[in-house]
């Protein structure tokens, strides 16, 4: 069972690699600039030229999908990696001090939770009404509180155990303690969960864009591309659809990635 695990784990880390490696080579890999309008070739349907069709300016979208490829996978895990660090942070400050410093984090991290996420990032973004930055800023603040819950809870649990008194008596400091001993006990469900929301972070800053809240014209990023070729459905489906699509697979793999590694953890 292990071993499949470990396989599904490669399969579906080599085609999350895949994708990455597209996005980072988005500017080599495109066959038309993503952003010179055309009218002349406004909404062309997907032809050996145009893999994809046009859009309304006339602008390769399949150009366009591997352009915001890098906003909108690259935003996801920017928004993955600063919510796990700053939560990660905080609940181990928290369930190791314990007292007030406990108290007055998890009460700041009740805040977050009491409202839905994405109604508090859709408020957010639209009071900073900054476009992208807002988008991330505002995802990194629904999503940190429980990563701080599931440290603080970890953190709590591994304190008190005979090997944290052991290394305090052979003279280990705090930070030597948390690295050598709490750290490695967090990683597993961590990055369990950081993988697993990726996929849902993507979906996010899409729905932001798509509402007007996130990237803003003439950006490539998916969420975007929805909203601009939603009035379209009907006479150009492949506007809206070939968006779609990129978003759907990407979410799918990271999703199947991320648990794949569930399980191998979970398993131990």
């Amino acid at each position: 069972m292990k071993k499949e695990q470990k396989r599904k784990i490669l399969f579906y880390g080599i085609l999350a690699g895949a994708l990455l490696l597209f996005a980072a080579c988005a500017a080599h890999l495109a066959p038309y600039d993503p952003y010179e309008q055309n009218l002349e070739l406004s909404l062309l349907p997907p032809s050996a030229a145009h893999w994809m069709g046009t859009d309304r300016y006339g602008r390769d979208l399949f150009s366009r999908i591997l352009s915001g490829a890098q906003v909108s996978i690259f935003s996801a895990l920017l928004v993955v990696a600063a919510s796990a660090l700053i939560g990660t942070l905080a609940g181990i400050f928290s369930g190791w001090l314990e007292g007030k410093t406990d108290t007055v984090l998890m009460q700041i991290s009740d805040i977050f939770l009491a409202f839905p996420g994405m109604v508090f990032a859709i408020a957010f973004s639209g009071v900073l009404q900054s476009g992208m930055t807002g988008a991330v800023v505002s995802l990194i603040l629904v999503s940190w509180p429980k990563y701080a819950r599931l440290a603080r809870n970890r953190v709590l649990a591994l304190k008190h155990m005979p090997f944290i008194a052991a290394a305090r008596l052979t003279g280990n400091g705090t930070w030597k303690m948390i690295g050598r001993h709490i750290l490695p006990n967090l990683a597993g469900q961590t990055i369990v969960t950081a993988v697993l929301d990726i996929g849902t972070m993507m979906l996010e800053i899409s729905g932001l864009s798509f509402l007007g809240l996130g990237a803003e014209a003439p950006s490539a990023e998916w969420g975007a591309m929805m909203s601009n070729g939603r009035s379209m459905l009907q006479t150009a489906p492949w506007v809206i659809l070939a968006p779609g699509l990129a978003i759907f697979l990407t979410v799918l793999v990271c999703n199947l990635l991320g648990e794949a590694v569930r399980k191998t953890v979970e398993q131990g």
